[in-house]
């Protein structure tokens, strides 16, 4: 969720500052990445040492993007 939480609020992250931001390293986060990518949630961009993750552009994207857009407004 907290993942999802921070792609939502900046569009677009690679995994390092995922970690960073998230105070874990970096093998956990590409382990949580390559589920939620998995699942279609998220998709990658780029190729080779760095990749940006972001929301994919799938249905169960666009209805967790809408969850945490209501999650937000409370």
């Amino acid at each position: 969720m907290k993942i999802l939480k921070l792609l939502f609020k900046y569009g677009q992250l690679n995994t390092s500052d995922l970690a960073h931001r998230l105070g874990v390293n970096y093998k956990l986060t590409m382990q949580h990445l390559e589920l939620l990518e998995a699942e279609r949630v998220i998709q990658h961009r780029g190729s080779g040492r760095i990749k940006f993750f972001r929301f994919a552009n799938t249905l169960k994207a666009r209805v967790t993007v809408k969850l945490l857009e209501e999650w937000e407004k409370n």
